[in-house]
């Protein structure tokens, strides 16, 4: 089982901006928590970083894995690219978001990607990328 994590624009920023939204952990910390989660639950992972919507759509594209786990950041508000991209693997996905999209300004609150998401994790801060790791781990064990 190999899954693909990908962070979108700004998130390696993490720890240093809007911390009141985003929280304090660092990107680093965050990604090593992802690594070290999906060590003990068996699984491959490959994490990317992209502040390029056509860097995320080619990492979608050419990446091998089982199953993606994205947050598309702002790009989750103006992307049919990467819904295209998403849409045209065919593969299961798990879309995150550490802050509450449905709380937040009103452009936030849709998100061109849920359609083509098995699901979705919002507002439970960094912590939302493991639930989707365990997430992924029920899903391709089925």
């Amino acid at each position: 089982m190999k899954i693909l994590v990908i962070h979108g624009p700004n998130l390696n920023l993490l720890g240093r901006r809007e911390t009141g939204v985003y929280g304090a952990e660092t990107f680093d910390s965050l990604n090593r928590r992802i690594v070290s989660l999906c060590s003990e639950l068996g699984m491959d992972v490959e994490i990317f970083q992209s502040n390029s919507e056509g860097g995320i759509v080619d990492a979608i594209q050419a990446k091998p894995y089982d199953l993606l786990v994205i947050n598309p950041a702002a790009y989750t508000h103006t992307s049919i690219a990467i819904r295209d991209a998403i849409a045209a693997m065919a593969r299961p996905v798990i879309e995150v978001h550490i802050s509450n999209i449905y709380t937040r300004e009103e452009f936030r609150k849709h998100s061109y990607i849920s359609g083509v998401s098995t699901g979705q994790i919002s507002g439970l801060g960094t912590d939302g990328y493991l639930l989707a790791v365990r997430a992924a781990q029920t899903l391709l064990s089925k």
